[in-house]
């Protein structure tokens, strides 16, 4: 069974290579080929190659320079363990939760036409090759903005954050204990996740943010934050803590690209389609945008790629995302990344509200000067993030890691940087300065 899953894997991977030959062909048809400069002049060219969110940045003005598509390969622990558990994953008898799942990509073989094929995708990605371990990203920052074609950017919030963290329990491909910590089997945590301390601006200095994930579908996310002026930890309902708060510019479900708790939504596939997306990035740290008031970054490069777009809607039963502030969002997964580059969130009326960007480079290094974040392989690396509310033009564009950082390797991806330990109130109550 696992030679036949191994042979369907590489057969598939063969299939989508030979498909990445022909896209700039395919990207010619549809209106952009390489050396093209997409503005707000041309942005028509893109309107059927973009989601309504990313076409809305072009509209006003955030540039794309169209480059050929190129190849993204999984990190090879995570192919390894793919080809090693993967025949022993399904879903549950409700099709909500997975069932045998240990580590690397649960459902590698897609097929578009199962029923189920929509939870599957999301289930990839969840346990997608980005971070299957843990990281930490030292010292980024966000600065918030109007989006205003031709004008130069006007600031209205500034951020600095020391550690963007996380620790994985399951899932785990390169840093012991493998693939999954023996403390899942006794507090059924998925993983944990840290932001603090906040160190800009002076007057929320200190701020933090912990989050945990758990195994159990009911089972919904424990939040904390740290108020150092008080001097208070508070705990957030679950519906709080889908809603930025304090030093959270982002709403946290959209951190790691679609990161709510999978369970609470249901799926509809809405289809696959070749479309522009940023997974070579040129720059990091990112620039910033000067042409649409420093709403986004760029000029960067855009590629064509293979997307598969579901449609994500809250689940309304008692306690199943119901503080859920969104009617729906349409996620567009990368057949290769595994991690959504957009996604476009709409209001309870239906109509477009937020749009949540995604620029990721490939390289082996998280920046060019790195001397001990160095890899033995390429990997993705998230280096710009941004989240416009499209209805105000209020954006906030993270820089992942930051312009200005003291910390000059980064990002620490599958490194053991950090620990369960570091993941706690208590870590982060006492990191506040």
């Amino acid at each position: 069974m696992i030679h036949r899953v191994v042979s369907r894997a590489v057969f598939g991977a063969a299939t989508f290579f030979l498909a990445a030959l022909i896209l700039g062909a395919s990207a010619q048809a549809a209106g952009v080929k390489p050396g093209d400069v997409i503005s707000a002049q041309n942005a028509d060219q893109v309107k059927d190659l973009v989601p309504p969110g990313v076409y809305y940045r072009v509209k006003h003005d955030m540039r794309m320079n169209i480059v050929s598509s190129d190849r993204v390969d999984w990190p090879p622990p995570y192919k390894e363990a793919t080809e090693k558990y993967s025949a022993q994953v399904r879903l549950s008898n409700d099709h909500r939760s997975l069932i045998g799942y240990a580590a690397g990509q649960p459902f590698p073989l897609i097929d578009v036409n199962d029923p189920y094929v929509a939870t599957k995708l999301m289930w990839n990605n969840v346990f997608r090759p980005l971070q299957s371990d843990d990281y930490d990203l030292r010292f980024f920052d966000c600065q918030s903005e109007y989006i205003s074609p031709g004008h130069p950017q006007r600031i209205i919030d500034d951020i600095e954050v020391g550690h963007y963290a996380g620790y994985n329990l399951v899932g785990r491909t390169e840093v012991e204990p493998l693939p999954i910590d023996p403390d899942f089997k006794v507090t059924d945590r998925l993983w944990l996740f840290a932001l603090y301390p906040l160190l800009a601006p002076q007057d929320s200095r200190g701020e933090g943010f912990i989050r945990f994930r758990y195994g159990a579908a009911n089972h919904g996310d424990d939040t904390w934050t740290w108020q150092p002026g008080s001097r208070r930890v508070r705990r957030l309902n679950e519906s709080m803590s889908t809603t930025a708060t304090g030093a959270q510019e982002f709403d946290p479900d959209h951190y790691s690209g679609y990161n709510p708790k999978t369970e609470e939504y249901n799926y509809k596939f809405l289809g696959e389609k070749e479309m522009l997306a940023c997974v070579h990035a040129a720059h990091s740290p990112e620039v910033t945008c000067p042409y649409d008031g420093g709403g986004s970054a760029c000029p960067e490069n855009w590629e064509m790629r293979h997307m598969y777009v579901v449609e994500s809607t809250p689940r309304r039963q008692i306690g199943q995302a119901s503080g859920a502030l969104d009617s729906k969002a349409v996620v567009y997964l990368d057949a290769e990344v595994w991690f959504p580059p957009y996604i476009d969130t709409y209001d309870q009326r239906g109509q477009l509200w937020r749009n949540d960007t995604f620029w990721l480079a490939y390289r082996d290094r998280p920046v060019p000067d790195a001397r001990v974040a160095i890899y033995p392989f390429k990997r993705e690396f998230v280096v710009g993030a941004s989240e416009a509310d499209v209805q105000s033009g209020y954006s906030s564009m993270c820089y992942l890691p930051g312009q200005h950082t003291p910390e000059r390797e980064c990002w620490y991806i599958n490194m053991g940087a950090i620990d369960k330990q570091f993941c706690t109130v208590q870590a982060m109550t006492k990191a506040a300065p």
